[in-house]
């Protein structure tokens, strides 16, 4: 499972859209950009829930955060205030901005889409993934243990891999990143 699969699975196609009205791209580039975006949010995971005080602190924000409303009202993605909750969600997972800027930067070349659009969809697509997570895990119930101790219930299986993008493609991308 990669990352706009979580998105699709936990019903996240009107978000999907939502997201590519939000940034004014067509549906086929927003795709694109959650396909290059995708592995570093995935990273940033990860990379935060290697041990169980991380593996807490998502477990937390699940609980307490609402995140599913990004796919129950998709239309919240045009809020300012969904922005506001999607930048606090990437500084848990990347912890500055020069790493966003770097994955922005990185997901620009890689899918030819302008590094100012890939940015103003960075807090967006977090927010949609806060509410994936959510509702993959039951806000938060389902998430079993730490990275390191082989869990993240229904989460483990996108960064365990089994199809070819998991774990090990994920800190292989980190590496570009922090």
């Amino acid at each position: 499972m990669d990352f706009l699969d979580l998105l699709k699975s936990a019903g996240g196609n009107d978000g999907i859209g939502e997201l590519a009205g939000a940034i004014g791209l067509g549906s086929s580039d927003t795709k694109n950009l959650i396909g290059a975006l995708g592995p570093a949010l995935l990273s940033g995971l990860q990379k935060n829930t290697a041990d169980d005080s991380g593996l807490a602190g998502l477990r937390r924000a699940l609980e307490s955060g609402g995140h599913d409303r990004y796919l129950d009202n998709p239309g919240l993605l045009r809020d300012d205030a969904t922005r506001t909750d999607g930048n606090k969600i990437l500084g848990h997972l990347f912890g500055s901005k020069d790493v966003s800027r770097n994955v922005a930067a990185h997901a620009s070349r890689e899918t030819g889409i302008d590094s100012g659009v890939i940015k103003k969809a960075l807090p967006l697509l977090a927010s949609l993934a806060m509410g994936a997570m959510s509702k993959k895990t039951s806000a938060g119930r389902d998430l079993g243990s730490s990275v390191s101790k082989g869990g993240l219930g229904p989460l483990g299986d996108i960064l365990g891999g089994g199809d070819g993008f998991g774990l090990d493609d994920v800190l292989g991308l980190a590496k570009k990143f922090f």
